[in-house]
């Protein structure tokens, strides 16, 4: 969803926001992706955390591309309903790791991701 509205001539010429938000959205996937390569479950929230609040960059950042004309008010309450849901499924995911005694598989993590919904922000609108 990024990387498509951020397509757009206005938002093609603001380089920095640009740049910036499409960063803060690949971290987040990258950030859930690197930290499940971790052994552990402490080190694995510790990534996750750092996805969570790529989210929350990304959510302030859309709040600029609004203003600014880039998007419209519904690319934007689009966006950041999944920037709510991304963040509300990585949170669920710490909550579950916090808990559990044991490490998390990669095939229960990937299948618990998917069941939620999935990592949603780069899908096309």
């Amino acid at each position: 969803m990024v990387y498509g509205f951020s397509r757009g001539e206005q938002f093609l010429r603001d380089f920095g926001l640009r740049d910036q938000i499409r960063r803060a959205a690949v971290s987040i996937m990258s950030n859930v992706a690197e930290g499940s390569e971790h052994g552990t479950n402490k080190e694995y929230v510790r990534y996750l955390f750092i996805a969570r609040a790529s989210v929350g960059e990304v959510r302030s950042q859309l709040y600029v591309a609004l203003d600014q004309g880039y998007i419209t008010p519904e690319q934007f309450d689009q966006a950041h309903a999944l920037c709510v849901r991304e963040a509300q499924l990585i949170w669920g995911l710490i909550q579950f790791l916090r808990k559990s005694t044991r490490g998390l598989n990669k095939l229960v993590m990937l299948v618990w991701i998917l069941l939620q919904g999935g990592i949603t922000i780069f899908h096309k609108t």
